[in-house]
């Protein structure tokens, strides 16, 4: 029987001025970032969730807390390749990721290779097998109305 685990994650930060929006690790202009304890790069937390997840140790929450003044400002790359660390010490490896980001602005698909290459290089894998699809909410919800961005993420691991 092949060994293999399937996770979701999913995240969401409002929109806030003076920050910078960064979105797969890599920064987008756009006129306000997203507020959070750390960088608030929703794709990247709902990728780490789906990792841990599919290894049934929790959210990036427990993880990485925000009430602890280390993870102030982290770069969410860190805490994806933290989450990564966990896939290769329980001896699987990462087959593909699935992602889906909403948001009403900014138009974010000039954006998916360099998310996809940043992706790739935090977690050692081909950009071929990192999904990254953009898309708004027709208007409706907190998103809708431009107040923040949420994404939803899929992983499939495989036992080494």
């Amino acid at each position: 029987m092949i060994d293999i685990r399937i996770g979701y994650g999913y995240d969401v930060h409002q929109f806030s001025s003076g920050r910078k929006l960064i979105l797969g690790g890599i920064e987008i202009p756009h006129d306000r970032g997203l507020l959070g304890h750390s960088d608030a790069d929703v794709l990247l937390h709902a990728i780490t969730d789906a990792i841990l997840g599919a290894l049934a140790l929790g959210d990036i929450g427990t993880h990485f807390p925000d009430t602890e003044k280390i993870w102030k400002d982290a770069d969410s790359a860190k805490l994806l390749q933290a989450a990564y660390l966990l896939v290769t010490e329980k001896g699987y490896q990462l087959s593909n990721i699935d992602s889906t980001v909403v948001a009403e602005a900014p138009k974010l698909n000039p954006y998916i290779p360099q998310m996809q290459d940043q992706i790739s290089k935090i977690l050692n894998i081909g950009p071929d097998r990192i999904s990254i699809k953009a898309t708004t909410s027709e208007k409706m919800g907190f998103v809708g109305r431009g107040e923040g961005v949420a994404a939803m993420s899929t992983i499939l691991l495989i036992k080494s």
